[in-house]
């Protein structure tokens, strides 16, 4: 009868210990558990934003109708934008893996293109999350929030947004506070809206086919539209300032939980694609000048693509909780 031996040397270990544990470098081990430890916090921030949306989820803003808009294009085009942000992220970590593989053969100059197109695609995707940004602050329609705390919308009888400079028309001309004329006015604003309350008022009552639509959501998912009686009431009993754009203490979309998210989670996000952006650019020279090529191995290339793969795998995660459902 024949006895099996097996060995017990360092070939028959998993952990041999030295510079390559688990058949890996320490730099490729210490990507894993920085990717790893990014992904728990990111789990906290989306597991927060979900249990607060539930526990709001009959006021909760409805994304298709925030996120409408498209550089230089007036109109509603729901999601369209951030759809292609989504592309754009999602073509890079293409590209990303195919400098990947061409550093494993070697090519320094499909490794240069293919990385330049990375770097390209991240550009675009973090100049539109700015852009988003800016158009999120500054705001659509305007709004007017009530004395506790809730956001009211114009819409006209067909259920279409109006604007608040279709109610107010001439604004009324307001002085700003400087330090040198030292006025102030009775609102708490942080900065002096464009029109004041009676202005608005006095619009809504001479327009007969204007109604308050509220943040709370109908059975159907549809935000609750007033009667013309009802708006009136609302607006003149509970209409407290003038709400422009969003921040993070008030949101003329609805929840002003809703803005504190967006701007942490996505600017969380952002804040990885922009240093993903900058690596790269570091990694792209170092490619040109022939770094790896002298050592005979692309893996610093390898290992900046686990961390843009796993950016663009958080967006998935972000786009679709965030946007979608």
């Amino acid at each position: 009868m024949e006895t099996t031996v097996v060995e017990t040397g360092t070939e028959g270990k998993v952990w041999g210990g030295g510079n390559r544990p688990l058949k890996a470098s320490y730099g490729k081990m210490m990507m894993w558990f920085f990717i790893v430890s990014d992904a728990l916090t990111f789990s906290g921030f989306l597991a927060s934003y979900g249990f607060s949306r539930f526990k709001f989820i009959d006021s909760w803003p409805i994304a298709d109708e925030v996120f409408t808009h498209v550089p230089f294009v007036h109109g509603n085009f729901p999601m369209y934008y951030v759809a292609f942000m989504t592309f754009i992220l999602i073509f890079s970590s293409v590209t990303m893996v195919l400098a990947v593989d061409a550093g494993h053969q070697m090519k320094k100059n499909k490794v240069i293109l293919y990385m330049f197109l990375t770097i390209i695609g991240g550009l675009i995707f973090v100049g539109s999350q700015a852009w988003e940004w800016k158009t999120f602050i500054k705001g659509d329609y305007g709004a007017v929030e009530t004395n506790g705390g809730r956001i009211l919308q114009f819409v006209d009888t067909d259920g279409n947004r109006v604007a608040l400079a279709d109610i107010a028309g001439e604004s009324t001309q307001r002085e700003a506070h400087t330090r040198n004329n030292g006025i102030w006015y009775e609102t708490d604003e942080e900065t002096l809206s464009t029109y004041t309350l009676d202005d608005i008022k006095a619009g809504f009552a001479a327009n007969d086919n204007l109604l308050i639509r509220t943040q709370y959501l109908t059975e159907d998912g549809e935000k609750t539209v007033l009667s013309r009686e009802e708006s009136i009431a609302k607006l003149n009993k509970d209409g407290k300032l003038i709400v422009e754009g969003a921040n993070l203490i008030r949101n003329e979309y609805g929840s002003p939980l809703f803005a504190d998210f967006f701007f942490f989670i996505t600017g969380f996000h952002g804040f990885h694609v922009f240093s993903g952006v900058v690596i790269n650019i570091i990694i792209f020279f170092n490619v040109i000048i022939g770094t790896y090529e002298r050592r005979g191995h692309y893996e610093m290339v390898e290992k900046v693509g686990l961390y843009w793969h796993f950016v663009d795998l958080v967006w998935v995660f972000v786009f679709t909780f965030f946007y979608l459902v």
